[in-house]
């Protein structure tokens, strides 16, 4: 008898992919025994698993989240596997985000998935159980010149609308409201005043990590070699896996869920996407892009305070405090002609001193005489397509679904993505948000979702 999570998943005839009977899920959804009991509550070694209903690629947010979600609602009746290549994280991009959660975006998608991730985090307890996600409710405030005010009022107006709170302040008001600020440039800001600020990147990852296991996933150390076609196949049935020990071993799975961030690209090739011919002609366009962030302190008088937002500048650097002493971050995307190399996570300082300390000296007196007390660099997971998350089916395998490419939103979003792709399994559809429109199928159709960007 087919299981009970097993259904007809119609993803419409939007996306080219007729609706299709999934395999049936594994029946033999028992917890994984060892000579030591019950294994659910650990890591263990990928030797010990050899067929799960759902592989997740990527143990960072997108996919603990991901776990997190299906176990939360299926229980025993679904096996989870999550495979993570570096069970350190120490590259990953997760944990090296400055954890931000906005609304500020011109997409209703982006905006109710943020809108969706501010709940989260601010009611993490509710979700994950005894986490404190250092939750710092103190908002975002974006700046636009004469000539990107028009779509700062439209982005705010669709914002609102849908639930975001947040004001636009004059020249005039923005002096008064944050007195540290030099408006001579500025036309007009947006200041999100609740549901935006930032959290701890690293215990949100812990939180959807410690609950998926407690559910009784598995997270497995091991990095992807390949995935098992049968011939002539619309399916993937398989992924052969280096584990720690350097040995191999071959997880068979029902449904797969790419959410490996800035490898997702290179994974998705493993498996012949943008490899192949027709429908498989097309890639995943997902690559690492390498990002700096700073750390600086100022003696300057006058300096934002403890309660000062995030702050994004006309040409798109970025500052926060850090902590409750002196400290700030800041950072910025370089432009495309000057994109670094991505072969290590070494900081160029260079582009401190010639790209973003002028804009943070200009914005702000207090600025003018720094000193950069830290820094560290992290991974983009880039979508050179249209810089947004793709989520939904692959046009081709009817078994696999996709959740990467958010392009430096991943963190905040990951709580609405894991709950969006745990809907697709479970319920064959997106029920809580509808993110048909960020789909694969858009990208072979050249059909672009670009934020209206003010700088």
């Amino acid at each position: 008898m087919m299981s009970k999570w097993a259904h007809i998943i119609s993803f419409g005839t939007r996306t080219g992919v007729s609706s299709e009977v999934l395999r049936s899920f594994s029946r033999n959804n028992r917890l994984f025994q060892s000579k030591e009991g019950l294994c659910s509550k650990r890591s263990m070694s990928i030797q010990s698993y050899r067929k799960c209903d759902v592989v997740v690629i990527g143990g960072g947010a997108v996919g603990a989240s991901t776990a997190y979600w299906l176990k939360k609602r299926a229980k025993k009746d679904l096996s989870v596997i999550v495979l993570e290549r570096d069970p350190t994280y120490k590259e990953a991009s997760t944990v090296l985000s400055v954890g931000g959660v906005r609304q500020q975006f011109s997409l209703p998608e982006n905006i109710q998935m943020s809108i969706f991730g501010a709940e989260f985090v601010q009611n993490s307890t509710k979700y994950l159980g005894d986490v404190d996600l250092c939750f710092r409710p103190h908002g975002y405030l974006v700046l636009a010149s004469e000539k990107c005010a028009e779509t700062l009022k439209e982005n705010s107006k669709l914002q609102n609308e849908l639930g975001a709170r947040n004001e636009l302040l004059s020249p005039s008001q923005l002096k008064q409201k944050f007195q540290w600020i030099n408006t001579d440039d500025v036309a007009l800001g947006c200041y999100g005043f609740e549901k935006e600020g930032w959290f701890d990147p690293w215990a949100l990852l812990a939180g959807f990590r410690s609950q998926a296991k407690e559910l009784g996933a598995h997270f497995l150390h091991g990095e992807v070699l390949d995935f098992g076609i049968p011939k002539s196949s619309d399916t993937l049935n398989s992924v052969k896996v280096l584990a720690k020990n350097n040995e191999t071993c071959v997880v068979d799975f029902d449904i797969c869920v790419l959410a490996a961030g800035a490898r997702s690209g290179q994974i998705a090739r493993q498996a012949n996407i943008g490899n192949g011919s027709g429908t498989l002609s097309t890639p995943l366009p997902v690559e690492p892009r390498k990002r700096f962030v700073y750390v600086f302190t100022t003696q300057g008088e006058n300096a934002p305070g403890p309660g000062t937002p995030l702050t994004v500048d006309l040409d798109g650097t970025y500052f926060r405090r850090d902590g409750m002493g002196s400290n700030f971050i800041t950072g910025r995307s370089p432009n495309q002609h000057t994109e670094p190399a991505v072969n290590n996570l070494d900081v160029d300082h260079e582009f401190f001193e010639t790209d973003i300390w002028p804009t943070l000296a200009k914005r702000c007196n207090a600025f003018e005489s720094i000193k950069v007390c830290g820094s560290w660099a992290g991974y983009y997971e880039y979508n050179t397509f249209d810089e947004n998350g793709i989520v939904g089916p692959h046009t081709f395998y009817k078994n696999l679904l996709i959740a990467t490419g958010f392009s430096g939103h991943g963190i905040q979003q990951s709580p609405a993505v894991g709950r969006a792709i745990s809907e697709l399994i479970l319920d064959g559809r997106f029920k809580s948000i509808d993110l048909s429109r960020l789909g694969f199928d858009r990208i072979a159709s050249n059909r672009r979702m670009c934020e209206s960007n003010i700088y």
